[in-house]
């Protein structure tokens, strides 16, 4: 190799590394880190009113911070920062957010734009309807209203799916996943196509859950992870340790038994989506493949 593609590469490798301690030397300098956070993102996290904000992922992000104050060597102030579907990206992207706790699907794509941390859900991409629409597949959705969230990516999904070919149907956004819910329970839209823990979560959560029922194929298969900033490479270990450790101290599985299958505040719904094979396969198995990956099995 060539003293100045020597010098080349070991410029750049220079640079990355002081990208990568940007993020914690930030947090150590201000003494606060900021934690991306959904108003109804299922039970991944969502809002209980006044700034507070839980959910299994929140609760993930929350333990990293412990050991984010243990790398930084002080006690950090934790700011909650709100984001919707359409604005996580480039508020990672820019700064604003440190770590994105929601709902985001890692695929190839974003992984140009972000980073991923190892795997901590797998979701199922499904169609959530009222229980007396009469829509049971794919198949019935020919000149009816789907409802999707801003920013997701789930009706580009349904119509890449090989049972909707030829289908035709209208399409209506919601701002937010609560949003998107109402535009169903309103009657606007006929189907709101999302994540089925999302689409578990808000039915359990409305005022009248016989209403509704989640039906059809399943759409996609895409892992779902915390997000940050590209080349962070000193945060990303930290928050792939800690998740390391709670798989290995049995604490992640209880995180999931308390959001998934107990009643959650504020009115005590239960979600009773059990873990799925791939979730566990994943936890076992470490790793932050994009769904792409998912779709080649």
């Amino acid at each position: 190799m060539k003293k100045s593609l020597l010098i080349l590469v070991a410029a750049l490798a220079a640079a990355g590394l002081a990208q990568a301690e940007d993020t914690l030397k930030k947090i150590k300098d201000s003494g606060a880190i900021t934690l991306g956070v959904r108003e109804s993102s299922g039970v991944l996290s969502y809002t209980l009113g006044g700034a507070k904000y839980v959910g299994y992922h929140v609760a993930i992000c929350e333990k990293a911070v412990e050991n984010i104050e243990k790398a930084v060597g002080r006690k950090l102030t934790v700011k909650y920062q709100p984001v919707t579907s359409q604005n996580r990206i480039p508020l990672v992207q820019n700064g604003t957010v440190d770590l994105e706790c929601g709902s985001t699907t890692n695929n190839a794509t974003r992984q140009k734009d972000v980073a991923f941390a190892n795997t901590t859900f797998v979701e199922e991409v499904r169609m959530a309807v009222k229980a007396s629409s009469g829509i049971k597949s794919i198949a019935d959705l020919k000149g009816k209203t789907v409802a999707t969230t801003t920013g997701t990516t789930s009706v580009q999904t349904l119509r890449k799916n090989k049972r909707a070919e030829g289908l035709e149907f209208n399409e209506l956004y919601g701002k937010d996943h609560s949003d998107s819910f109402l535009l169903v329970d309103s009657g606007r839209a006929d189907v709101f196509v999302m994540d089925g823990s999302l689409l578990a979560g808000l039915i359990a959560r409305s005022k009248n859950p016989a209403d509704f029922k989640i039906v059809g194929e399943v759409l996609s298969v895409e892992p779902i992870a915390i997000m940050m900033r590209k080349d962070d490479e000193g945060l990303l270990k930290i928050v792939n340790a800690t998740i390391a450790g709670m798989v290995k101290s049995g604490e992640i599985y209880q995180l999931y038994d308390k959001w998934f299958l107990q009643p959650t505040p504020p009115t005590g719904a239960k979600v009773g989506l059990v873990m799925s094979e791939n979730l566990k396969a994943v936890l076992k198995s470490p790793n932050n493949k994009p769904m792409e990956d998912y779709a080649k099995k």
